[in-house]
């Protein structure tokens, strides 16, 4: 399953939804959640259950409610029928509410979709991201810098220039190594200011640099960028196929000179991820 690019769009704007399959994103987000006002959701959750079942093949996924809630139940029995290819969870605290929600898919006859856990959005989230491991139908994790701060009485996660402040770097790292720990892919979370793709290319390629392999859309125009960003380029796969061949031809080798570098296992992991992203 490949995740570079995820598009959020409101359920309740089913307008929105047919040009949001349109931007290329590798899964759209049909969200019950932060985007619709309480008293929508009921005409949201119509809906998103409407396009799921007009739109059988596209790469559709459903934000829920968050579980401890009294809406989640109510966004399952409405979209099930309709075969999502996953299930965005909202102020996930671990692995064991990836097993509650897989639970209750099981029990509705759903047996295929896939979880992505927002991993960060609660303080008890954050001392939980070590327990992702082994846990059923879990695609990836991110996170979120919205709901963490205002939980804890912050009064922004961002330094003036837009950096995170060390609080909410601290979530993303973690949200990066549990992801890394499960086995799972880790997708950054979104960039807000759609209006600046400089700005987005930059910070994909941070992202990427650190480890996410893919990232969280708000903006059809944003897809573009982040398809490309996560995207490997030909010198990089033709380096890549370049370090995994001279491994082949040299497999007791722990490490081996390569134009002029050294490289060693650490390097061919690297070489077979790229090349497994094409």
């Amino acid at each position: 399953m490949r995740l570079r690019s995820m598009l959020f769009v409101p359920g309740d704007r089913p307008d929105r939804m047919e040009k949001a399959l349109a931007a290329g994103a590798d899964a759209v987000i049909l969200d019950l959640e932060d985007s619709v006002v309480p008293a929508n959701k009921p005409e949201a959750r119509r809906a998103v259950a409407d396009f799921l079942i007009g739109h059988q093949t596209a790469p559709l996924w459903v934000r829920i409610n968050p579980l401890g809630g009294p809406e989640a139940d109510k966004d399952l029995a409405a979209i099930v029928a309709g075969r999502p290819d996953g299930i965005v969870l909202p102020k996930a605290e671990g692995g064991p509410s990836v097993t509650d929600l897989a639970h209750r898919l099981t029990e509705r006859g759903n047996v295929s979709a896939m979880i992505l856990a927002i991993a960060t959005e609660t303080p008890a989230a954050i001392f939980s991201l070590g327990t992702y491991a082994g846990v059923k139908r879990l695609a990836g994790l991110s996170w979120g810098a919205e709901d963490l701060p205002a939980a804890v009485g912050a009064a922004s996660a961002r330094e003036d220039d837009g950096r995170y402040t060390p609080p909410y770097e601290l979530a993303r790292s973690l949200t990066l190594f549990g992801a890394a720990a499960a086995g799972v892919a880790p997708i950054e979370t979104v960039f807000p200011d759609f209006r600046s793709l400089d700005g987005l290319a930059a910070y994909c390629a941070r992202a990427r640099r650190d480890g996410f392999t893919g990232m969280l859309a708000i903006h059809p125009s944003q897809v573009s960028v982040i398809n490309a960003a996560f995207t490997p380029s030909e010198a990089e796969i033709e380096h890549a196929r370049a370090i995994v061949a001279a491994f082949e031809a040299n497999p007791g080798a722990g490490a081996l000179s390569l134009d002029g570098r050294m490289i060693d296992r650490p390097h061919l992991l690297q070489a077979q991820r790229i090349l497994a992203a094409q």
